[in-house]
């Protein structure tokens, strides 16, 4: 199966192993981040650090022309990224025989919700998650097209992956997070993540939903569970429990149209800036009402419009088998390999081999700057075993 490793350009730069180093571990790929979210990450290897703060959300590359004049634009990286931080690490991964894929975060970025709090979701209590764009609002949706069409076609790159292509909520890997004290389940997280911005409550007047109305069904819903007498089931069943099925229908019919609309014009403005035989996949959920990096589709129309997808494998592969059911696209397992963040490089083989059972054609592996030295030395093994 082709591999490819996650990889940060500050993993690169200024590390004269650190190219040869991730072509020793025996993947094909490496998915390199050109646009990127706020972080704090260790570089255990770097003969200059061992932490990188990433500020902000940002492109790691000098942003073109596109954006003159124009409100919403990304922004550029600190010192953590300076100048083409992304072309430079991409000529020394191509120089080792390695292939470049840009790997691009898109309606994720907390700076732009903290200075444009009105792009941001609001959900039915009026409080705003500002890490997460409303990606049904004109301005936002025109952004994060043309953002996907710029930090996904870099010089170099032969294809790219597109992350938090569509809704993002609640959920959310925030510093110093407290947000688990109540037990929501999926379909709590469902109802704190409908979005009540002027835009969507538009879009609920348009399935014949009034919003004020609806967000009190919201909050009387959510009600049981913030007293603990709820219980926080899983599945879209749960989420029709909880809100009814008329009203939890307009609202899915909303937000699936709303994401489906934002993936298909990405692509397309992808496609549009990219050469021949560039490969556009999305990190995605089979399940189209989820939130997240791994937006959520429906797999029969994303391996329609783009040419694959990227799947959450760690600790199981079965969200692999509905998009292995549509007979086409790339299918790629993504496995945690970090021991330290909760992933498993000793058992890559076999979680590689479920994961091709369930019909995964290729593997990603996060990450490869992140790891300690025995976890790339059990991935390189693993690798060679399934060579």
């Amino acid at each position: 199966m082709r591999a490819s490793a996650f990889v940060y350009p500050w993993d690169v730069n200024g590390d004269p192993e650190a190219a040869g180093r991730i072509a020793g571990l025996g993947v094909q790929q490496v998915t390199l981040a050109s646009a990127y979210h706020s972080t704090r990450a260790l570089t255990p290897r770097h003969p200059s650090r061992r932490v990188v703060t990433a500020e902000h959300a940002a492109v790691l590359y000098p942003p073109g022309d596109r954006w003159q004049g124009r409100e919403l634009r990304p922004y550029e990286a600190g010192d953590w990224a300076p100048g083409d931080a992304f072309g430079q690490a991409a000529e020394a991964l191509a120089d080792v025989g390695l292939d470049v894929h840009t790997w691009v975060v898109l309606a994720h970025n907390s700076r732009l919700g903290a200075e444009r709090p009105d792009t941001s979701v609001v959900n039915a209590y009026g409080d705003r998650y500002p890490w997460a764009p409303c990606i049904a609002q004109p301005a936002t949706r025109a952004y994060l097209v043309d953002l996907a069409a710029e930090a996904a076609v870099r010089p170099g790159a032969k294809g790219t992956e597109l992350e938090s292509l569509g809704w993002y909520g609640l959920a959310h890997l925030h510093a110093h997070d407290k947000t688990a004290g109540v037990g929501l389940g999926e379909a709590g997280q469902y109802l704190m993540s409908l979005c009540f911005c002027p835009s969507c409550r538009d879009g609920y007047g348009r399935q014949g939903l009034e919003a004020d109305e609806l967000a009190a069904d919201v909050r009387r819903a959510l009600e049981p569970l913030w007293r603990g007498h709820g219980t926080p089931d899983a599945g879209w069943e749960a989420v029709e429990k909880l809100l009814g099925a008329r009203a939890a229908a307009g609202t899915r019919a909303w937000r699936d149209g709303v994401a489906r609309g934002l993936q298909e014009d990405a692509v397309a403005a992808v496609r549009a800036q990219a050469p021949d035989g560039f490969r556009i996949l999305l990190h995605a959920d089979p399940a189209s009402y989820h939130c997240g990096a791994n937006a959520g589709v429906d797999p029969a129309h994303i391996l329609a419009v783009a040419d694959g997808v990227v799947v959450p494998c760690t600790g199981g592969a079965e969200l692999i088998a509905p998009f292995a059911a549509q007979g086409r696209g790339v299918v790629a397992a993504n496995l945690t390999v970090v021991a330290g963040m909760g992933g498993s490089p000793g058992t890559l083989a076999a979680d590689a081999r479920r994961a091709a059972g369930l019909g995964a054609t290729e593997l990603r592996l996060y990450h490869a700057g992140l790891a300690s030295d025995s976890d790339l030395e059990l991935i390189a093994e693993a690798l060679s075993d399934l060579a």
